[in-house]
């Protein structure tokens, strides 16, 4: 069986932009930008092979896709840009209008549902936190979105006069302010993800791992009590099975 052709696959998102290229059967290179430097993008990809075809979900609003589709151009190459659809690969999106989910999202759901079998929960921990409850059948039942561990803690910085951001650490009982700050985010971040675990108990479907992905993954999975993984390219793979099995 011959291999696939290269792609590029680009994970925009509110903080950064991440992609990967895939040869073969496996990523060859991942890299990341802020999503403020996007305007960088040309430079950073100069090296890839030209009119390598190129997919991205794009959460990042429209004058980030015009810095992605100019830097797909410069390797003369059209950008494809993930639209999330009723069903695909196996996932049933539940959202009541599907377009209305995240491309990210959606294709996290499509990589979690190809990788692992059993009921699970859906994690992006990043800029927001979602928390997305898959079946083992592939329906997305639903999930919930809450701020991330970092934009909690600049949401105390800049909206109270008494409360200043600073280097903490997690404490079950903290005793500075920093501590308590840091703490709290984690710890509220843990509530989402374990209030959803219930639901899906409640309704006989109780979820047997979950499956985290995003740059604050790192910061809660020492503190989660519920059998876990991390997959850092969790996105890039739903973009890529999107991508050969069109």
């Amino acid at each position: 069986m011959a291999a696939p052709a290269p792609l590029l696959a680009i994970d925009a998102g509110n903080t950064r932009i991440k992609w990967g290229v895939i040869e073969a059967w496996g990523w060859s290179t991942t890299g990341a930008i802020a999503t403020a430097e996007a305007a960088k993008l040309v430079e950073a990809w100069k090296a890839f092979p030209e009119g390598i075809r190129a997919i991205a979900s794009n959460v990042a609003g429209v004058q980030v896709q015009r810095h992605l589709e100019h830097a797909c151009e410069a390797l003369g190459s059209a950008l494809e840009v993930v639209t999330p659809a009723p069903i695909a690969l196996g996932v049933t999106n539940g959202y009541r209008d599907p377009r209305q989910l995240g491309a990210d999202r959606w294709a996290a759901l499509i990589a979690a549902h190809h990788g692992q079998r059993g009921h699970k929960l859906v994690v992006n921990a990043g800029t927001a936190l979602t928390v997305d409850a898959l079946l083992d059948d592939g329906q997305f039942l639903g999930g919930l979105i809450v701020p991330g561990p970092a934009l909690m803690r600049r949401a105390l910085d800049s909206g109270t006069a008494g409360l200043r951001l600073g280097e903490g650490r997690f404490d079950a009982f903290p005793v500075r302010t920093q501590d308590a700050i840091f703490s709290g985010a984690i710890q509220a971040c843990i509530g989402a993800i374990e209030r959803m675990r219930a639901a899906m108990a409640a309704g006989k479907c109780p979820p047997e791992r979950v499956i985290l992905s995003g740059g604050a993954a790192g910061e809660i999975t020492p503190h989660l009590s519920l059998p876990h993984g991390v997959n850092e390219n969790l996105v890039l793979d739903g973009l890529a099975l999107l991508a050969r099995n069109a």
